[in-house]
């Protein structure tokens, strides 16, 4: 019996880890989409440019008015990194990316992309045309 339970649950470790690994990918990228939409929601309706700061070696973001009234942070977990922040620059080399979000102007068009430690990948997208970010599977 205990052998029985050794085998059951040797078989099924290996997908609730991938499932979890699953789970906390798409739960960073949630927070991201949260973040980025305060940023562009304080912008609206505070009537304040919102400078956005991405830094993918620190796996960090920041957002914050001109007059620092506003000052937010978002730390990613250990196990998320940032691979990419889009649209790419010619000389893109991994640097802090900053973007402004202008009240009642367009979103800037941004794609972050995640990656989990096993390679699982999702992307954020703020959406120029309707000013709304989202995550999507790769």
């Amino acid at each position: 019996m205990v052998v029985l339970i050794a085998i059951v649950a040797g078989l099924s470790y290996p997908s609730a880890a991938a499932g979890l690994d699953s789970l906390r990918l798409r739960s960073a990228a949630d927070r991201v989409v949260a973040f980025l939409n305060t940023a562009l929601e304080r912008a609206d309706r505070r009537q304040q440019v919102i400078e956005l700061r991405i830094a993918p070696g620190e796996g960090a973001m920041s957002a914050r008015s001109a007059d620092t009234a506003f000052e937010r942070t978002l730390q990613l977990p250990d196990f998320i990194h940032i691979v990419s922040v889009g649209p790419a620059l010619q000389a893109d080399s991994g640097e802090q990316r900053r973007f402004l979000m202008y009240p009642g102007g367009t979103a800037p068009h941004i794609v972050i992309e995640l990656e989990s430690k096993d390679g699982r990948k999702r992307r954020v997208v703020v959406d120029p045309l309707t000013s709304m970010p989202h995550a999507e599977a790769e």
